[in-house]
């Protein structure tokens, strides 16, 4: 069994990362500073609390584990921050990156996933992205991804680093076996919000603007189950070890749906009406962001199999109802 160094793995995303890791036959390690991730939620191998910006704790991992490969989810990721405190995402997303590859390279580990987002692209509305779209990022957030992105294109020309990088859209749905689940603290999207007003956790939904040029006015976004994308990372690993080289790679459906589509459906799911009330636009938010996967469907043989809005609205509903990790609450 080989060792997977897991940036972020107490997260939302890494943890799932790391059960499907578990399952596939490798033994992944958590590096994170559980600054937004749960320690409940590392439950598939060990866990190392150290920042990024920590090179000798990171050094250390590399020496005692020496993982074949890394993916690296640790980030910073929310719009309205990064608009207001754009220092903070650089720093964090960028120098911490940075300080990650140097690690690797200096522990002679040259393959990495990398999880970028389709905040890269920025506002392209009435177009499907693909891997060739142009990146015009709206905020610091898609900025410091991209500049990842650079940079590992850059070490790679260079070092001979490989990194298979996946920009992704909306991830939603929890694991169905229960185990893990989507928690956030706060909590800032949207398929867990309407849950936890429909549970009266909140008193209400707020709709981030209405009058967008949408058929119902309210933003459109492309979702995918959170099982899909990890096991298009487990996809990446595998192109990795077989010296494919690097690529770049979108995760989406193709589909989009626009907030009321979405609280329309948890009705549907939850048999609950959704309380909500319509604010201001937040800035940074693009009107419409669907994804073309075609390239990870043709080259990886990916398929977004669970990415039905029922299924991740039933998952998603099913860990919200078991409590989510409440130590931490």
């Amino acid at each position: 069994m080989s060792h997977v160094l897991v940036t972020g793995g107490a997260g939302y995303i890494g943890s799932h990362a790391c059960k499907m890791l578990a399952a596939r036959g490798h033994i992944p390690v958590t590096v994170d500073n559980l600054s937004t991730g749960w320690a409940e939620a590392v439950k598939y191998g060990p866990l190392i609390r150290a920042d990024l910006a920590d090179r000798a704790a990171l050094d250390a991992a590399f020496a005692r584990y020496r993982p074949v490969a890394v993916v690296h989810f640790a980030a910073f990721s929310l719009v309205g921050e990064a608009m207001a405190d754009p220092g903070k995402y650089w720093r964090n997303n960028v120098v911490g990156s940075l300080g990650l590859i140097e690690a690797a390279l200096a522990a002679d580990c040259r393959s990495i996933v990398f999880s970028s987002t389709c905040a890269t692209y920025g506002e392209h509305d009435g177009v499907t992205l693909d891997e060739g779209s142009p990146q015009q990022p709206l905020n610091s957030y898609g900025s410091s991804k991209r500049a990842v992105e650079e940079m590992l294109r850059d070490f790679g020309a260079s070092q001979g680093l490989n990194a298979v990088i996946f920009r992704y859209f909306n991830v939603a749905g929890a694991d169905p076996g229960g185990e893990i689940g989507e928690w956030h603290q706060p909590e800032t999207h949207l398929i867990p919000l309407i849950l936890q007003a429909i549970d009266g956790q909140r008193p209400e939904l707020v709709i981030h603007g209405d009058d967008y040029a949408t058929p119902d006015g309210t933003c459109i976004r492309d979702y995918v189950h959170v099982m899909d994308l990890v096991e298009a990372h487990v996809l990446g690993l595998d192109w990795l070890a077989a010296g494919r080289g690097s690529r770049v790679f979108n995760l989406g459906t193709g589909t989009g749906f626009s907030v009321r589509e979405v609280i329309d459906a948890a009705e549907a799911v939850t048999g609950r009406k959704v309380p909500y009330r319509t604010g201001p636009r937040r800035g940074g938010d693009a009107t419409r962001l669907v994804s073309g996967s075609r390239r990870a469907a043709e080259e990886l043989g990916w398929a977004p199999r669970r990415s039905t809005l029922e299924q991740m609205i039933g998952d998603a509903w099913n860990w919200h109802r078991n409590g989510g990790y409440q130590a931490g609450s």
